[in-house]
């Protein structure tokens, strides 16, 4: 009884037999004032096929409306789904005269939504631009002191100022990832993102003798941008490559919905105590160490930002193998 459709059936028949009982009545009570009816009424059942004929296809008409009035609300689950997994903006369609200003309402509360992410994300952007010039200055202040001699204070300022960068890319990330997460329709194909990584850390690693093997199917996609998916893989494949002793690997596999990107290399490893530390929620981006980049707690934060996760483990290879979760996108 909880569906609309076994209320609308349940409502159907109920009037069906309803109108069938005020039809008998009616018959009775006639046939009661009018003694010579029970002869008309005869003669009218003598031949019932007309009568069986009429009946079925009220029936059928009555199952072909209860169909129509239902369908609406089967249309409108299906866009509604389509808006959830990132495939539509907005809910699509033309609805009864019932249905249609709850989507209408529900369309301009899509639209108010993606506009305030939109200027939150252009604030944030904003923010970030204006903090250049005044760090730019710093870090020149800086190697004027280092020039003068003020090592300790050259030093210091410049630890400061690499710190506050290191706080602005890792805030600005979070703004464009949560305005991302939020666009309809987000899609990256993993295979494209690995590839141009790869053809840049290998110029990076030039020298080493380092492969880095890609194994992505080409319909792997998730949902999510090309530069927060860029900003993943870089920081865990950069790390790679500086432990790797000659090999890294990246590959992927769908499980369940969910696009799972493993990053292994055949470096020193990292301790079972460790892997736990260095993703645990304490450990913020600011206390990475220098060089790192956003490290892995932007990788962590991103990823969970997108409905994914990420885990380390140790590699067959040796070294750390560490797995990126993160939502299918429609269709791959």
């Amino acid at each position: 009884m909880e569906s609309l459709r076994s209320r609308l059936l349940l409502g159907a028949v109920l009037w069906t037999i309803g109108l069938f009982i005020v039809t008998l009545v009616v018959v009775t009570a006639y046939m009661l004032h009018h003694p010579g009816a029970p002869v008309k009424f005869h003669r009218l059942f003598t031949h019932p096929l007309p009568l069986t004929i009429v009946a079925l296809v009220c029936l059928a008409l009555g199952v072909l409306q209860v169909r129509r009035g239902v369908m609406p609300i089967n249309q409108m689950r299906t866009r509604l789904g389509a808006v959830h997994q990132g495939h539509d903006g907005r809910v699509e369609g033309t609805y009864p005269s019932e249905i249609q200003p709850l989507v209408d309402d529900l369309n301009a509360l899509l639209a108010h939504r993606e506009q305030m992410v939109g200027r939150a994300l252009a604030k944030a952007g904003d923010l970030a631009h204006g903090l250049k010039t005044p760090l730019a200055v710093l870090t020149h202040e800086a190697a004027r002191a280092a020039g003068e001699g003020h090592t300790d204070l050259a030093d210091a300022i410049s630890s400061q100022v690499e710190r506050m960068r290191r706080q602005v890319e890792y805030h600005l990330a979070h703004a464009r990832a949560a305005a991302s997460g939020a666009t309809p329709g987000a899609r990256c194909p993993v295979v494209e993102s690995a590839q141009a990584l790869t053809r840049t850390l290998l110029r990076l690693h030039d020298g080493r003798g380092l492969t880095i093997d890609v194994d992505v199917p080409a319909d792997h996609a998730v949902r999510c941008q090309r530069e927060d998916l860029d900003e993943m893989l870089g920081n865990l494949l950069d790390n790679a490559c500086k432990w790797a002793r000659s090999r890294v690997r990246i590959a992927s596999s769908r499980v369940n919905g969910i696009i799972v990107i493993a990053v292994d290399d055949d470096g020193p490893g990292i301790a079972a105590a460790m892997r736990e530390a260095v993703l645990r929620r304490v450990v913020r981006a600011d206390e990475a160490a220098p060089g790192s980049g956003l490290g892995l707690a932007i990788v962590r934060d991103l990823a969970e930002l997108y409905g994914g996760s990420i885990a380390l483990d140790r590699s067959n290879a040796g070294g750390v193998e560490v797995r990126l979760r993160l939502p299918a996108a429609h269709g791959s």
